[in-house]
């Protein structure tokens, strides 16, 4: 994944497979990618062809895993004092994708679409919910150079 969003970071998972199955590590609280530290943990199940966008906070950090299905994570730089504002990321997470979590910071909206589902998708908050802190966008905003309908690019 080509990483254009001022902020955005991955962290590469490390499975251990056997015969009984995997263990991966996600997070630990010393990793550099989790500095803003823990505030809530949430599970979210997705049905198929379910696309949810867009949605930005201005406090808290967000980390995504998809632990199975696939999904579609769309990114946009909201921040109007970024040197990549108005930026966007499109990429995959889950099934058959390259096992990572992924930082949001604040100001990046971001927005996600079921490819295979269901897709769980568990994410960790910097904070804990607030309402006052939750932004969303029209998922077809013209201001925002990304397609939600467009299917993946024929190569």
């Amino acid at each position: 994944m080509e990483i254009n969003i001022d902020g955005i970071e991955t962290k590469k998972l490390v499975t251990h497979s056997d015969g009984r199955g995997f263990f991966r590590e996600i997070i630990r609280v010393s990793d550099p990618i989790f500095k803003e530290g823990f505030g809530q943990w949430s599970h979210s199940l997705m049905f198929n062809g379910v696309t949810k966008a867009w949605h930005m906070h201005q406090i808290q950090t967000e980390w995504f895993y998809v632990a199975t299905g696939v999904m579609r994570i769309g990114l946009v730089d909201m921040r109007e004092d970024s040197k990549t504002y108005k930026n966007t990321m499109d990429f995959y997470m889950g099934d058959l994708q390259e096992s990572q979590i992924v930082r949001i910071p604040p100001g990046v909206a971001h927005g996600v679409q079921t490819i295979q589902g269901p897709v769980n998708l568990f994410y960790l908050a910097s904070e804990e919910y607030n309402p006052k802190d939750e932004y969303r966008i029209a998922f077809d905003d013209p201001s925002i150079d990304f397609d939600w309908l467009a299917g993946p690019p024929i190569k």
